[in-house]
């Protein structure tokens, strides 16, 4: 969609959120924000106010459906939802030492359940009107779960096949559905990674990326496409036992 004019951003107060919520502010927007760490929304808040953006943000985990539910109602009354992104997203590191079951409960909570609570109300009220778009932030993670971080990029797999569904299905109510795969982009989630991260791309433009995909309505937007074509190529033509052995032996976030 080309110029939206009233966006909600789920995880607005750190990494792609704040840049996107930054990005996208200006005379004329109406952005709606949420997320868990007060001062921090707080400051982006104010940094889109000060360019122009009438700012309405708020505190609370995407992982609450009945209060995500009803804020998102509450946003689309104040005015209508052009443009929906279910960027909330956490990405702890995992070892096996762990309990796997409540390592993989927490990340799904938000990574997924999180996204369905956002996407899900969204997408009713958008269907009466018969307009709008919505984006879910995947991960090139999703092309293939990886063994050092398999609850993070299963939640991301899940994601994205979702967001592929929704695509065909929405698509004749006037819905725009797009699925965001970025690669290693700066950020603070990033930043705590102890492991070489190749193609690490600078925020800036990472963000042109995805608002140019979401302007053009692209089914699929990855960034960078240096990463982008070899996840492609590995998921398309490597051997299993091949991508069993190399990604074996990479490093744990942890």
């Amino acid at each position: 969609m080309k110029n939206p004019k009233s966006i909600l951003i789920t995880g607005g107060s750190s990494g792609l959120g704040e840049h996107l919520a930054k990005d996208y502010a200006g005379e004329d927007i109406t952005l709606f924000l949420c997320g868990r760490n007060a001062d921090r929304l707080d400051a982006v808040t104010k940094a889109c106010e000060a360019k122009g953006a009438e700012v309405h943000s708020t505190l609370i985990d995407t992982a609450d459906e009945i209060a995500m539910t009803a804020w998102i109602t509450a946003c689309d009354g104040i005015c209508p939802l052009d443009l929906v992104i279910a960027n909330a997203g956490i990405g702890p590191g995992f070892s096996p030492d762990q309990d796997l079951g409540a390592h993989t409960k927490q990340v799904f909570a938000v990574n997924l359940h999180g996204v369905f609570h956002t996407i899900h109300p969204a997408l009713a009220l958008m269907k009466e009107r018969g307009r709008g778009q919505i984006a879910l932030i995947s991960s090139l993670a999703g092309y293939h779960g990886l063994p050092t971080a398999p609850a993070y990029s299963a939640s991301k797999v899940a994601v994205k096949g979702y967001g592929e569904a929704l695509r065909g299905l929405y698509a004749p109510f006037g819905i725009e559905i797009n699925v965001v795969c970025p690669g290693f982009v700066k950020s603070r989630m990033t930043a705590s990674n102890k492991f070489p991260m190749p193609f690490l791309m600078e925020t800036e433009p990472a963000i042109k990326a995805l608002r140019r995909g979401l302007e053009k309505n692209q089914a699929r937007i990855t960034f960078p496409w240096q990463l982008s074509l070899i996840f492609g190529f590995i998921v398309r033509f490597l051997p299993e036992w091949l991508f069993d052995r190399l990604f074996r032996v990479m490093p744990s976030k942890t």
